[in-house]
């Protein structure tokens, strides 16, 4: 990037943040101006994360290029680093690389663990462990292989962050984990993190289950939070490479983002979510009673193309789904199984969403995973109207959500996210 256009670049970050000050929950127009690259910071973050700043006070000393893992921890500065801080990506980063560019293997992770994968199936088949929880050397061994793998591509993002990739830039098999508050990440490529060491988990539904860990993105506790116009999907690892064990598909992915521990006040905007399985969680428990009154999430002009499920998957939280675009043409190896999760105390707004999904019915819309509370306005499903929440039986919502400053008529919305969504839009 030359000199003149970083430059523009950073005074539109820090005006960026100035604007965001002022913002309410209504969304905000952050489609306006998508001319020129600067604009990726100069729009107006809206929706339940509208007071997030990022690093937008950053001063020229805390304004770095990061090419590699190592000078992107090194920007970062520690998980206690709340020094403001503005992060451009330029080219590739891959996680799974060491400092001497040596690209790590499961074999590397496992190595001087004793783990074993034809062990390991040997000593949890179901025929013989039944559904009791795991124990003993072979879960042990592959819990340190695990460990050793999440040393090298869990990244800690500290608070008052912003993290901008430049055109073409990829964040591959790495998880940001964000704990502490007011974060923005723009404009990256995200190849879904691939877990080598899956746990067999006989207690998951009835017939047990393969469940990785890392999500690209996960935000754990932390408020304000602003993700706008990346592009995630499972890259060079797509399920249908999984295999099977145990009669259950040996799983390496988890999520793409998931929201949990009492994360609030983010904002999903215009982002493009491709050839994924469970992509979008908010809220991870039943249990996690202290999840009420947090969780308050906008998911606004995003594409889901090719997404299984969880889009969102919500507990508790409540959570707007404004003018996303929804494709699955039934050719994909994803197939479709439900757009939006209604799980234990969860409350969804849905306006002016576009689904375009073969195979499948307007019924399917909505999964009642414990859960009651949907109102929708504005839905059209293969091109008819229809009203998901009458279809699904659901309860209507009992708070009152703010209403958008600009909410794309629904016959505009396949056009609009087609053209303005993901990384490298905002050149």
């Amino acid at each position: 990037m030359k000199k003149a256009e970083r430059s523009k670049l950073f005074s539109a970050t820090v005006m960026a943040g100035m604007l965001a000050l002022s913002v309410t929950t209504g969304l905000r127009d952050v489609h306006a101006d998508m001319s020129g690259y600067a604009a990726q910071t100069a729009s107006t973050v809206g929706g339940f994360g509208g007071n997030t700043t990022g690093g937008s006070q950053a001063t020229a000393a805390h304004t770095y290029t990061v090419t590699d893992r190592a000078s992107l921890l090194k920007a970062l500065g520690g998980e206690n680093n709340a020094t403001p801080k503005i992060i451009y990506v330029s080219g590739k980063i891959d996680m799974n690389v060491n400092d001497q560019g040596q690209t790590l293997t499961a074999a590397d992770y496992a190595q001087g663990t004793g783990y074993n994968f034809e062990r390991y199936l040997a000593a949890y088949a179901p025929s013989t462990w039944g559904k009791k929880k795991l124990s003993g050397v072979q879960e042990a061994d592959r819990l340190q292989a695990q460990k050793n793998q999440a040393a090298q591509v869990v990244v800690k993002v500290p608070a008052n962050t912003t993290i901008i990739g430049e055109p073409g830039a990829q964040f591959i098999g790495g998880n940001l984990v964000i704990q502490k508050g007011n974060v923005i990440v723009r404009n990256l490529y995200f190849e879904t993190p691939y877990d080598d060491f899956p746990q067999w988990d006989p207690t998951d539904e009835s017939t047990g289950n393969w469940n990785s860990q890392y999500d690209a993105i996960s935000v754990q506790g932390a408020s304000n939070v602003w993700l706008d116009h990346n592009t995630f999907d499972d890259g060079t690892h797509p399920d249908a490479q999984n295999g099977t064990y145990y009669g259950r598909e040996y799983q390496h992915h988890d999520g793409d983002t998931d929201f949990t521990n009492g994360a609030n006040n983010i904002t999903v905007s215009d982002n493009i979510y491709r050839n994924h399985d469970k992509t979008m969680l908010i809220g991870n428990s039943d249990t996690k009673t202290t999840d009420a009154g947090k969780l308050h999430v906008t998911v606004t002009h995003n594409l889901f193309e090719n997404t299984v499920q969880r889009t969102p998957r919500v507990r508790y939280g409540e959570v707007q789904v404004v003018n996303n675009l929804y494709q699955n043409d039934g050719t994909s190896s994803y197939k479709f199984k439900y757009a939006w999760g209604l799980g234990k105390n969860a409350q969804i707004a849905a306006q002016n969403n576009v689904l375009n999904i073969a195979n499948a019915s307007a019924p399917d819309i909505i999964s009642k995973l414990k859960g009651t509370q949907l109102s929708d306005s504005g839905t059209q499903f293969n091109g008819a109207s229809v009203s998901a929440s009458t279809l699904s039986h659901t309860a209507p919502i009992t708070w009152q959500p703010t209403a958008p400053a600009i909410l794309t008529p629904t016959n505009q919305v396949q056009a609009t996210v087609m053209s303005q969504a993901g990384a490298d839009v905002l050149k």
